[in-house]
């Protein structure tokens, strides 16, 4: 190649701009939730009788909800932390509504339920195997987010990082609330907040070293 033509393809590659950060992330995402929804149906699949057992219980809407909308703060605060200088103080105070629910979910569940049941209700089934699932379900959105964020210029890369964990084990917690048939708040309290808080600390951990500039 020419070096006039060779300055010249670099000017025009230089003046292009860059993808909406956005893009970038639910770019990568895709993929990552078809892996994550392809291990989903292999290996748990839908709770049967699910609307149905929802209408008589609606601990079973609550928990797959409140999930839901962690997916939704987490992957805003994901996007705010991929920028410089963002603020954060609306995304934090909105995130809190999470754990109020919650909150208020074990205040009725303590009310409804005689105290004998507590820790049964708390224990549950199937605890080990939420532990494993939640990780595992969030593992390929959590490895495409991280990609997609080294895109990003994050000012402080451990807590883009956690953020990415907190949104990928949301979107773990969300799929797993769809099969698991343990719905009282004290297991999700108890069991789907360390599932989730793991991918969190994996976050924090990897993108400190990942996504530094």
């Amino acid at each position: 190649m020419k070096t006039e033509n060779l300055i010249q393809a670099l000017a025009v590659d230089a003046g292009t701009p860059p993808a909406p950060l956005g893009r970038t992330v639910s770019a990568w995402l895709l993929p990552g939730m078809v892996v994550a929804i392809g291990i989903y149906v292999a290996g748990l699949g839908l709770r049967p009788h699910l609307l149905s057992l929802g209408a008589d219980d609606p601990r079973i809407f609550f928990k797959i909800g409140l999930m839901g909308l962690l997916v939704c703060l987490a992957g805003l605060l994901t996007l705010r932390l991929a920028r410089p200088g963002a603020e954060l103080r609306g995304i934090s105070l909105a995130l809190m509504i999470v754990p109020a629910l919650l909150l208020l979910g074990i205040g009725l569940e303590l009310v409804a339920v005689p105290q004998a049941d507590w820790g049964r209700r708390m224990i549950g089934h199937n605890a080990m195997f939420c532990l494993r699932s939640i990780p595992l379900l969030a593992l390929a959105p959590f490895c495409a987010l991280l990609v997609a964020l080294r895109d990003g210029a994050p000012s402080h890369p451990a807590l883009a990082g956690a953020a990415a964990g907190l949104f990928a084990g949301a979107i773990g917690a969300m799929l797993y609330a769809t099969h698991c048939p343990d719905d009282s708040p004290f297991f999700v309290a108890a069991w789907y907040s360390i599932g989730i808080a793991i991918m969190t600390a994996a976050g924090a951990l990897i993108g400190a070293r990942l996504l530094r500039w």
